[in-house]
């Protein structure tokens, strides 16, 4: 949270489609975030840049969103391939260490993997070992680590914060946690709210999204219990808007406009209006 007792905001810069950083960056910090979140491609991003820019802004970088593709598959049953997913999650460390980023977003596997290619167990083994590498070069950069989870439909691996949760412990490391994102949570967890509440103390980043996987406000989900869980377990991390298009490829939709300046400004608009009203009714109360 900030030094005045809220969130801090930042937004995924993964929906601004073809878009160059730096008008990222000035639309971001025009709406009042806190931090920009960046697309985990070292390659073709200029970190250096990237702090350049964000510095002048005014604002962070919150966090890498990592590309997961079946290149990037850290618990691949061929052990060459799982070193090629270590080293690019190891890249990421160090991309992250370049903008003092505090956070790069880790999935197991690769995005639509909907089952396994070995015996899950044995997946399950290699995650741990690939995730635990990763991290202890990660730690050494100042860089925490955070286990989010995704939906049936686009991973059978870590569809629950209590898998994350427990695949987190066995890897031994303390630079990092979970993640909850409640455009998956909505269709996985039976309660948000209550996903988040048992992650008290390990809860490292939060994405947000409507149930449409759009700017919060906008279709299903009622952000007033989970924002009151956060402040319950004194979250005092990063909450990031990642939105997408409705389709079944959201990288091959191309862009759409909306996405752009109106949802970037109603979804800070309304999650700061639901955390006013919550620690409004909070202070009321007499709550903390």
């Amino acid at each position: 949270m900030t030094a005045e007792g809220t969130f801090r905001y930042a937004y995924n810069s993964l929906v601004y489609f073809g878009e160059d950083t730096k008008a990222s960056v000035d639309r971001v910090a025009r709406f009042g975030y806190d931090a920009i979140e960046i697309v985990g491609e070292p390659e073709t991003i200029d970190a250096e840049r990237v702090s350049r820019i964000t510095r002048d802004a005014g604002i962070g970088v919150s966090s890498i969103c990592s590309i997961y593709t079946p290149e990037r598959d850290l618990a691949h049953p061929d052990r060459q391939s799982r070193e090629v997913a270590i080293q690019y999650v190891k890249d990421l460390a160090d991309f992250a260490a370049t903008m003092s980023c505090p956070t790069v977003v880790v999935h197991p596997t690769a995005c639509m993997k909907t089952k396994a290619l070995a015996d899950p167990a044995d997946e399950w083994k290699w995650a741990v070992e690939s995730i635990r590498t990763a991290g202890e070069y990660a730690a050494e950069r100042g860089v925490s680590f955070s286990l989010e989870c995704w939906n049936r439909y686009e991973s059978y691996f870590l569809n629950r914060l209590e898998q994350a949760r427990r695949l987190w412990a066995e890897t031994g490391l303390e630079n990092g946690g979970v993640q909850g994102d409640t455009f998956h949570m909505n269709i996985e967890e039976s309660s948000i709210s209550g996903a988040f509440r048992e992650c008290v103390g390990v809860l490292q980043h939060v994405h947000l999204a409507d149930s449409d996987r759009t700017a919060p406000g906008g279709a299903m989900i009622d952000f007033e219990p989970i924002v009151e869980a956060l402040i319950d377990i004194s979250y005092d991390k990063y909450v990031s808007f990642e939105l997408l298009p409705a389709a079944a490829d959201p990288f091959a939709a191309g862009r759409h406009d909306e996405f752009f300046d109106r949802y970037t400004e109603r979804a800070i608009r309304t999650l700061r209006a639901v955390e006013e009203k919550v620690r409004t009714r909070r202070a009321l109360a007499g709550k903390a």
